[in-house]
């Protein structure tokens, strides 16, 4: 419970934790901050990490002179695109017979599934379009490694995908995150971000549900 407590106050005081971060390690928070991004899309057991309010609080905190925004845009685009391409990696690897075997514990099936679905609905484009949504960028560049995705093909997306989810969130904090009336609600701001965002995950459930037999 405290676990989940505090996970909660990181992200709806992510302004005033990274800000402390900026302080304490001042060059360092690049390599923190990749360290988080890559985390949250190379890894499949860490899609909780805050990776679109993350981005633009801290475009947000580079427009205030913590840290320079195009450095900060340049080096997590690599962080996001290396971790999609160790998930995809791993995914090729491991192949499905990770699954058949009962070896995924560490892994939720269902959201597998949810990601697979999403997958085969937008092809290559998943790649890109899942950078938007928690959870599901986690998962769709292992389930494009596990459909054996051609590695060029997969690349573009990747990069594509990167570009577009660090550079507008980032930009974004950066001109528009100290504006007074952001600055005075960006809490609710952050919430509205990973509300917006979760907003086509709820859909796709309620969906799924009514299409269900009762």
């Amino acid at each position: 419970m405290e676990l989940l407590t505090g996970l909660v106050d990181i992200v709806l005081r992510l302004d005033v934790h990274l800000g402390a971060l900026v302080r304490d390690f001042g060059p360092w928070i690049y390599a923190i901050l990749f360290a988080v991004i890559f985390a949250e899309t190379g890894l499949v057991v860490t899609p909780f990490l805050p990776g679109d309010s993350l981005l633009f609080v801290a475009g947000a905190l580079a427009a205030l002179g913590g840290m320079d925004v195009h450095l900060l845009v340049a080096t997590l685009v690599i962080a996001a695109v290396l971790g999609n391409t160790v998930n995809y990696a791993i995914g090729r690897w491991l192949g499905r017979r990770f699954f058949d075997e009962g070896r995924s514990r560490w892994v939720k099936r269902e959201y597998m599934d949810r990601t697979h679905a999403f997958y085969e609905r937008f092809g290559g484009a998943a790649v890109v379009v899942s950078r938007f949504l928690p959870i599901i960028r986690t998962y769709v560049p292992f389930v494009a490694g596990l459909a054996q995705m051609g590695r060029a093909k997969f690349t573009a997306w990747n990069v594509a995908g990167a570009v577009l989810w660090v550079g507008s969130l980032c930009y974004a904090g950066y001109f528009f995150g100290n504006l007074p009336w952001v600055k005075q609600n960006l809490s609710l701001i952050i919430v509205g971000i990973i509300v917006v965002s979760l907003l086509p995950l709820v859909f796709a459930w309620a969906k799924a549900k009514r299409g269900k037999p009762a």
